[in-house]
């Protein structure tokens, strides 16, 4: 398969979308090809334009989230606008939406409405809380969502919870979206018939959630707040090694804790120590564990420590920062330029690899930009 033969080519996807849940769900899409009209009001459009000017004038979040989509400006306040955006639907394959509650039903554009007379249209609506239930009506963003759903209470220090550093809520629902958008068009394959999805930030951040919770369903409690340290496993995280200098490194298994107790720190009898013999009992005496570990690390010193670390096969990495990452050397063959309104801007060719699909290094586009072109081939 070529490049113009991208899997999704024949697709037609309609967004109502603003800031990152629908909008990322959307733009992979749009990756694979598929044809994404991003409807937005003409008074500013989606709302992440507005964010920042970082990029060549235009906002980090919306560049990154909307590159190969088609922008028309409509307001929707306006019959014969509204008309515009019932006969784009009735070309559609795919509906996204992650207005407000309730904002898809005052314009007509609800659940039963958007279906009669449209049997094949996949119907997905992003919200923070779903349909149903007690919160269906609350407004939510991420941060909100990363408090409600438990996350902070695992993640930040001893002293203070704190939140992710990016948006992990909205984008673990644009993730899920657009895997029950690619599930619902299979199921459309063999029935012919179109759905609705139902996708909430809530809901999609409490699965990621539930290894966290079953301890504290059936532990003694939850996981304590460690850092950058890992909360439920031991040695794996930050460790410092001397020289003012840290290791990243990650023990899984307890093949790993051996080699690292007899390779590494060349203390075997570690091993046989009872309060370090499992991951749990490391867990429970991590303090004494930690401390004994960076202190032998800090002995050999930060060359010596991942040298040994190294042959051991323990794995290790770098805590970089944004710099680093933009320099990655496993990244190098994955940045492009993309095409904006500002100008050409750095970005990253999609996290998947297709064998045979090189996907669609689209435009990042002006609020409006394909208004007219989308217009007329409705009157076509």
């Amino acid at each position: 398969m070529d490049g113009d033969g991208l899997p999704l080519r024949d697709l037609r996807v309609v967004s109502l979308e603003h800031a990152v849940a629908a909008p990322l769900c959307t733009r992979h899409l749009a990756d694979l090809g598929a044809d994404v009209v991003k409807v937005e009001h003409p008074g500013g459009g989606d709302l992440a334009r507005g964010y920042d000017s970082v990029v060549a004038g235009q906002s980090a979040y919306f560049v990154w989230a909307n590159r190969g989509k088609r922008s028309v400006a409509l307001d929707l306040k306006r019959e014969d606008d509204l008309a515009t955006l019932g006969a784009l639907l009735d070309r559609a394959d795919v509906f996204v939406h992650n207005l407000g509650p309730g904002a898809v039903e005052r314009l007509g554009l609800g659940r039963e409405a958007v279906a009669a007379g449209r049997p094949r249209l996949i119907d997905c609506a992003i919200s923070g809380y779903g349909a149903d239930g007690p919160y269906r009506d609350r407004k939510a963003f991420d941060l909100l969502v990363q408090g409600e759903a438990g996350l902070m209470s695992v993640t930040g220090t001893e002293e203070e919870p704190c939140k992710v550093g990016i948006s992990v809520a909205d984008m673990c629902a644009g993730m899920y979206a657009l895997s029950s958008i690619l599930a619902a068009l299979r199921e459309r394959d063999r029935t012919g018939e179109g759905t609705f999805i139902d996708v909430s930030l809530l809901n999609c951040l409490a699965e990621w959630m539930m290894a966290p919770a079953y301890h504290e369903l059936y532990g003694d409690g939850g996981p304590a707040r460690t850092g950058a340290r890992h909360n439920m496993m031991v040695p794996y995280g930050i460790y410092a090694v001397g020289d003012g200098r840290k290791v990243n490194l990650a023990v899984q298994s307890e093949g790993q804790w051996r080699r690292l107790c007899a390779d590494v720190l060349r203390r075997p009898e570690l091993t046989d120590d009872p309060r370090y013999a499992t991951n749990e009992a490391r867990v429970r005496h991590r303090d004494t564990l930690e401390a004994l570990l960076e202190a032998e690390l800090s002995r050999l010193g930060p060359e010596e420590s991942e040298r040994r670390l190294r042959e051991a096969d323990i794995p290790v990495g770098a805590v970089n920062d944004l710099a680093g990452l933009l320099e990655h050397p496993q990244l190098r063959e994955r940045w492009f330029e993309a095409g904006s309104p500002g100008g050409p801007v750095r970005a990253l060719r999609p996290p998947f690899r297709l064998d045979g699909v090189t996907p669609r290094p689209g435009a990042v586009p002006a609020l409006g930009e394909h208004t007219d072109e989308v217009r007329a081939e409705l009157r076509g």
